[in-house]
């Protein structure tokens, strides 16, 4: 089998000052704001990432788009071992050769603490003896697994910035600087594309990574064809992040028997104004959250991605709100009970509103006042005083 090759194009004038790598359309979102935030007080900087279209419409050279090969879990991971391969080797010699000021990782940790090692060890960052920054935004999540992390981190990262407050407690034992920098979705300029309305149709949220909506998605439809066939009658939105995942969704309602007049699709910058929600435990859940809409988290993953992740996580609930509230406000619907019937009673739940409105109302003030923070502290800020320093 020949060996794949990914070479990447040169930064325009053959120099850049930042090269911002972020793996999943999340981290492409949270970068772009970094990104604007940096022109904004940098307008000479050159940056360049390995992204998605976020990162591009924020002023970045795009120089791979890693978002359209976004996977989770060992069994996908593996499928895809010969790009993120060949990508992690030509990236390397990319940075060897036009030697930016600095590195942002954006979370990706699978493959951005493997990159930032590479880094150390080809003596290119500064914990390798070299001249790159090396910058971490977004913490992996040592708090739930594989916590030894962070003393590794300690040796090849210069500076880490989290996202929620209670991270900066996970690393006290490391000499790594750490810093609270606010969540994207706490800033005062972000534009949260959801909004309650108790008249207003369903939110399917399947997420962004394909393996999962295959997964997600035929469960949520079938949950849709349920309520109707007992007697409901409203519709639902399904929002989408790029055209690759607009495709599949619409392809999974096409085979599902589902009435295409009572799904609307839209992309996820379109907004919605809904009674309810059922997404995935990404992003876009914190942003329901915070919208205080009512909903429910839903997750199936691969039976072995599963099996070995029971074995090695070690959190109680799976979706971001839930977490950093420390209680269950979204219940959980994960593998075996993310099933159609019960889902379904969720719906006409959301429909009937029996006075929920409220505590998530409560939720969503709780959960901004906890991922607030001073403009100071943010990200584009921290990577300045680093250089400077």
């Amino acid at each position: 089998m020949a060996r794949q090759s990914i070479k990447l194009p040169p930064p325009p004038g053959g120099a850049v000052d930042v090269l911002v790598i972020a793996g999943e359309h999340s981290g492409d979102q949270h970068a772009a704001l970094v990104v604007r935030e940096l022109l904004a007080d940098h307008p000479d900087w050159r940056v360049t990432a390995v992204g998605g279209p976020s990162l591009q419409r924020a002023g970045s050279q795009l120089l791979y788009d890693l978002t359209g090969a976004s996977v989770v879990g060992l069994v996908e991971v593996l499928r895809h071992y010969g790009l993120f391969k060949a990508l992690f080797e030509g990236l390397l010699d990319w940075v060897d050769r036009f030697r930016p000021k600095v590195v942002v990782l954006v979370d990706y940790p699978g493959f951005n603490l493997r990159f930032a090692t590479a880094l150390a060890r080809r003596g290119l960052s500064r914990k390798g003896g070299g001249k790159v920054l090396v910058y971490q935004y977004v913490s992996p999540q040592i708090w739930a697994w594989k916590a030894k992390r962070r003393f590794k981190m300690a040796q090849i990262l210069d500076e880490i910035g989290v996202i929620f407050p209670f991270e900066i407690e996970c690393y006290a034992d490391t000499d790594l600087p750490v810093h609270f920098v606010g969540h994207p979705f706490a800033r005062p300029d972000y534009r949260n594309p959801l909004d309650y309305d108790p008249d207003g149709p369903f939110l399917f949220l399947p997420g962004s990574r394909q393996q999962a909506i295959g997964r997600i998605f035929p469960v949520m439809l079938q949950a849709m064809m349920q309520y109707q066939r007992e007697g409901g009658n409203r519709k639902c939105i399904c929002l989408y992040p790029e055209e690759g995942i607009q495709v599949l969704i619409s392809g999974l309602i096409s085979r599902s028997g589902l009435n295409p007049g009572l799904i609307e699709m839209r992309p996820v910058e379109a907004g919605a104004r809904v009674c309810g929600v059922l997404t995935s435990s990404g992003t876009m859940s914190l942003n329901c959250a915070l919208a205080g809409i009512p909903g429910a988290v839903v997750y199936r993953a691969h039976p072995l991605t599963a099996l070995i992740g029971r074995r090695l996580i070690n959190i109680e609930w799976l979706g971001i709100a839930n977490l950093i509230l420390g209680r269950e406000q979204y219940p959980e619907y994960l593998q075996s009970r993310a099933n159609p019937t019960l889902l379904a009673e969720k719906l006409v739940e959301f429909e009937s509103d029996t006075g929920q409105r409220e505590q998530f109302q409560k939720a969503a003030a709780e959960l901004l006042a906890n991922l607030s923070t001073e403009s100071s502290d943010s990200v584009a800020k921290r990577i300045t005083q680093q250089l400077n320093d």
